[in-house]
């Protein structure tokens, strides 16, 4: 019996040959870490597949179909609503494809209106096959965003003002989680969410997720410092270098423009 673990290559190249036959599906991608060229042996497959509105079901049947092929599917998840219409996920987890290569199937109707293409947000797609154009996406609206990031700086200079209370109270009443809690969503969240409209606008809304990447390296290890806390004195004086930090953040937006 052969044990040996699949490659992504190998679960791709069945893909491609069994659903670029199919009539119905337009367009099959991979983005995720492929479309950053940043793959590593932890990396999963992240596809995408443009199919004709009312063959959703018909094309996640005939993924599984594949997959069962190559391996036992040990999970199977299907994802709840997506923020984005039109576009539906099923994560995939193979007997033989280890713990890390999940793939992460999304089926997008071809109606949808965001196929999430945009590079400076998702990176640059690897198309494997593309019958009708999937892969020209309009020019990235920079003027568009630099007018909601200018309400969004705004917004959050206001809420950061407001809320820190939430933090020094638990500190004060000595209670550790909650004062963690409110650092985490309270301080830091808006702190890196400045960060990133400062170094990497059109991600701005990712969060700590990628920030080894999208970050400057020094920023990056700052932030660390920030985020591991050792105690509610710790939190206390970490809240306040975060304020800090914050304000120059912004003032470094204004001046940027």
């Amino acid at each position: 019996m052969n044990d040996a673990l699949l490659t992504r290559q190998e679960i791709i190249n069945a893909l491609i040959k069994s659903l670029e036959p199919l009539e119905f599906v337009n367009a099959m991608w991979e983005g995720g870490s492929a479309a950053f060229n940043r793959l590593d042996e932890w990396s999963d497959i992240d596809l995408q597949f443009d199919v004709a509105d009312e063959k959703v079901e018909e094309t996640f049947q005939a993924i599984q179909g594949v997959l069962e092929t190559l391996s036992p599917i040990d999970l199977l998840y299907r994802t709840g609503a997506l923020p984005w219409p039109g576009i539906f996920q099923i994560f995939y987890r193979l007997s033989k494809g280890g713990p890390y290569l999940l793939i992460d199937t999304a089926v997008i109707q071809h109606s949808a209106p965001d196929k999430l293409l945009d590079e400076p947000l998702h990176g640059k797609a690897v198309f494997y096959f593309d019958k009708v154009g999937v892969a020209q996406v309009p020019a990235f609206d920079w003027s568009g965003l630099k007018a909601r990031l200018d309400k969004r700086v705004e917004t959050i200079r206001k809420a950061f003002d407001l809320y820190q209370c939430m933090v020094t109270k638990e500190i004060y009443r000595k209670n550790p989680l909650d004062a963690l809690m409110f650092y985490n969503s309270c301080t830091l969240r808006p702190l890196v969410e400045a960060l990133r409209i400062l170094h990497t606008p059109a991600r701005h809304g990712f969060g700590i997720h990628y920030a080894y990447v999208d970050l400057p390296g020094d920023v990056a290890k700052r932030l660390e410092g920030l985020y591991f806390v050792r105690d509610l004195e710790d939190i206390g004086r970490k809240r306040e270098e975060a304020e800090g930090w914050f304000y120059e953040t912004l003032e470094a937006i204004r001046i940027k423009g």
